[in-house]
């Protein structure tokens, strides 16, 4: 099978390579990229492991073949974390919050987060339940997600994060 040239931006750093024209974004995230937080979990759709932000539009890496993300400027959970390496307010929210567990699902969760936040810097819990729906987790039962997602968000907008009483 032939290989096509692609060329993108993944993480602020311009990228190429040759791929057969089936290979899924996802595999060349992971493959040729060897960026490896981005996980491959039911190669439906259903599970949100392999969520990535492309060209401002959260997307699910295993729906997409490479050739199409041609040109496109690509997010990673690798390019997340601040430019001085620390934590982003989303992973600080994750780890502070304990909204992880196995992990496994959080970069995903995270890249959909970061997305919903650019969207509506100051969602309500219903909105960030309805906004991470399509990213699958089976060991948190999601409120310390949603928590982890509430902390980020105050402090992108410079308040201090207060837990509602139960």
């Amino acid at each position: 099978m032939s290989k096509t040239h692609i060329r993108m931006t993944v993480n602020g750093v311009e990228v190429e390579g040759l791929v057969e024209p089936r290979t899924l974004l996802v595999h060349f995230i992971r493959e040729n990229l060897q960026l490896t937080g981005t996980h491959a979990g039911c190669d439906t759709s259903h599970c949100g492991a392999c969520t990535v932000d492309i060209d401002g539009m959260s997307v699910k890496s295993c729906t997409m073949f490479a050739v199409q993300a041609n040109g496109s400027m690509i997010t990673t959970i690798e390019g997340m974390a601040n430019p001085d390496g620390t934590l982003s307010a989303l992973q600080e929210g994750f780890r502070a919050m304990h909204g992880l567990q196995c992990g496994f699902c959080t970069p995903g969760m995270i890249m959909r987060a970061h997305r919903l936040l650019q969207e509506n810097p100051n969602p309500t819990e219903a909105e960030i339940r309805a906004g991470v729906s399509g990213n699958l987790c089976r060991c948190t039962g999601y409120q310390n997600i949603v928590k982890a997602i509430q902390y980020a968000a105050a402090k992108l907008n410079g308040a201090e994060f207060r837990e509602a009483a139960e």
